[in-house]
């Protein structure tokens, strides 16, 4: 591609709203472009990573006997409806001009087994891997950096069906290994991490995660640990506690947080049980019961109790419990969760009476749940867990027969008996992975692509204008580098030298070549490898430069 016909609008400054590093330097190296929130397009150079990571992908998932097809973005409601995820405030709902009602897929587990439903009928017919790329429409409430969180997106999303939760088993492990190729293959730095099923459903989960500052997402890793912090366990810090041997009330006028009445007893945070007071989704009202240095994991908490609740109010905690940042589990009587982590005590707990705490409490014996934050400090095996934020770039799920049962997908065993097919769902966002490598690898002057999803593996400098020999040598290399292969983005424009440069710096080619009137003369091209701004010895001879540019390519990460 000659630069001078390449639809590449630079910008020398970073839209006014960006924040994540791979936003800035995706719009100004001519990438991406916004339309509106969250919907953007892809320019050429853009796509051409896009689509790089996309045939790596599709590579991998036909290697493991995906088939692709195409699924319809637009699809009727009833689907969703009788999956029961038609209520979710992201999916886009509408009306066709008849008034049947219809959605904007953000997933399509609806579509893919009511297509296999209708085909599949005997054991025989199974097990298949189905798959597509697919635009997904989400409609999110709060787009933010670049293509990492939007509207509308396209999504890798594989489905496969087998008569068993063995045959179900055999294809997960297969995803595993085949997201493991893609990921090593994009050049990326990545965890894979147990995570929550979510809206998806289905019984496990685990997420890709590439670690960088702008990550939405917090991984928790301790050794060969790793979890998405939604659902990670850990090890609590160890506490050394008071030796209240009875149970004694004590005047804490004011002091309503943990700080405070730390403070105040020149106490370890740790040594107080915090009591969060919620209202299950049955109207149940319950006390969760954590220490005081530690904090609740919704999920986790959710995943626990099986149902969605919310905090209660002052006014429902006074009426059955008592004046709120006061209250403590002794003598109430609404039912008691205890965190794990929350062992024999003695702890410091609310008196349920104003400007009142109890010290000496030992919580009951009974069940403890894990529904607490990982916090720094906690241990994995003895190791200390760090907690990095990630960004998702792939998830998979066991779904068993979350999607076949309501949506009748069954088939005929050997003995002709009706089955429940069971299901994996597998994703994968180009756009993130472009938007984690442009994260992961860019330095202060640009982006620096992993070789295999660079837009282009090489990018040829001219430094002289039309007419001249150095222009005319240059041509020449352009057409030799294209005739052996390489992929070679040639600035031929008559413009100065510090803005090819500095543009050559900024789009992050592996390899760049530099022809100017120095090396027209002596046969030699200066070169320098992108990734940590190093001039190659002895640069590139005209004479070779093909086979030495395919060379020294193939060193390149």
């Amino acid at each position: 591609m000659r630069r001078s016909a390449l639809f590449l609008p630079t910008e020398r400054q970073p839209p006014a709203d960006a924040e994540a590093l791979s936003h800035k330097l995706m719009v100004r190296a001519g990438l991406v472009r916004q339309l509106g929130s969250g919907l953007w397009s892809w320019l050429p150079a853009g796509w051409r990573v896009h689509q790089k990571v996309t045939q790596i992908i599709r590579k991998e998932i036909d290697g493991i006997g995906g088939q692709e097809l195409l699924l319809p973005v637009m699809q009727p409601r009833e689907l969703w409806r009788r999956t029961g995820r038609d209520t979710i405030d992201e999916l886009f709902k509408l009306q066709d001009r008849k008034g049947a009602e219809m959605v904007l897929a953000m997933t399509h587990e609806e579509a893919v087994t009511f297509l296999v439903a209708a085909a599949v009928k005997s054991y025989r017919d199974l097990p298949k891997l189905l798959y597509h790329f697919q635009v997904k429409e989400r409609d999110e409430p709060r787009p933010r950096a670049g293509v990492l969180r939007t509207r509308e997106f396209i999504m890798k999303a594989s489905y496969s069906f087998d008569r068993d939760a063995a045959g179900r088993e055999e294809q997960y492990e297969a995803h595993r290994r085949a997201y493991a190729r893609i990921y090593d293959r994009t050049g990326l730095e990545w965890f894979e991490c147990e995570s929550d099923v979510g809206m998806m459903g289905g019984t496990v989960a685990h997420e890709y995660m590439a670690p960088c500052p702008a990550g939405e997402d917090d991984v928790v890793l301790a050794g060969s640990y790793a979890a998405n912090l939604e659902v990670a366990s850990a090890d609590p810090q160890p506490l050394a506690l008071p030796d209240d041997r009875e149970l004694i009330e004590v005047h804490t006028p004011g002091q309503t947080t943990v700080q405070q009445l730390a403070g105040g007893l020149g106490l370890p945070a740790g040594a107080l049980l915090k009591a969060f007071p919620i209202v299950v989704d049955d109207g149940r009202l319950m006390l969760v019961m954590l220490r005081g240095d530690h904090r609740v994991n919704d999920i986790k908490l959710q995943n626990a109790l099986g149902a969605t609740f919310r905090p209660a109010t002052t006014e429902e905690i006074a009426a059955r419990i008592g004046p709120a940042g006061y209250i403590g589990p002794h003598g109430v009587d609404v039912e008691v969760l205890y965190d794990a982590a929350v062992g024999e005590g003695p702890y410091v707990i609310g008196a349920n009476a104003p400007d009142r705490h109890l010290r000496g409490f030992r919580p009951p014996a009974g069940p403890r749940i894990d529904i607490r934050r990982v916090e720094e400090g906690d241990t994995v095996n003895g190791v200390p867990v760090r907690i990095v934020p990630a960004i998702e770039i792939g998830n998979i799920f066991k779904l068993n027969t979350r999607y076949s049962e309501p949506l009748g997908a069954t088939y005929l065993d050997e003995s002709g008996k009706e089955q429940l097919i069971f299901m994996g769902s597998y994703g994968i966002g180009p756009a993130r992975i472009c938007a984690a490598a442009v994260e992961q690898f860019a330095d202060e002057q640009g982006i620096s692509w992993p070789r295999a999803i660079a837009p282009w593996e090489v990018n040829l400098l001219s430094l002289g204008k039309g007419g001249t020999p150095e222009r005319a040598a240059a041509d020449g290399l352009y057409a030799d580098l294209r005739g052996a292969g390489v992929e070679v983005l040639y600035d031929d424009r008559d413009t100065g030298n510090g803005e090819k440069f500095a543009e050559a710096e900024l789009l992050g080619c592996p390899l760049r070549l530099t022809l100017g009137k120095r090396s027209a003369e002596s046969g030699v091209v200066e070169a320098q490898v992108r990734r940590g701004r190093t001039d190659l010895d002895g640069g590139v001879p005209l004479q070779d430069a093909p086979a030495r540019v395919k060379s020294v390519l193939e060193t390149l990460p």
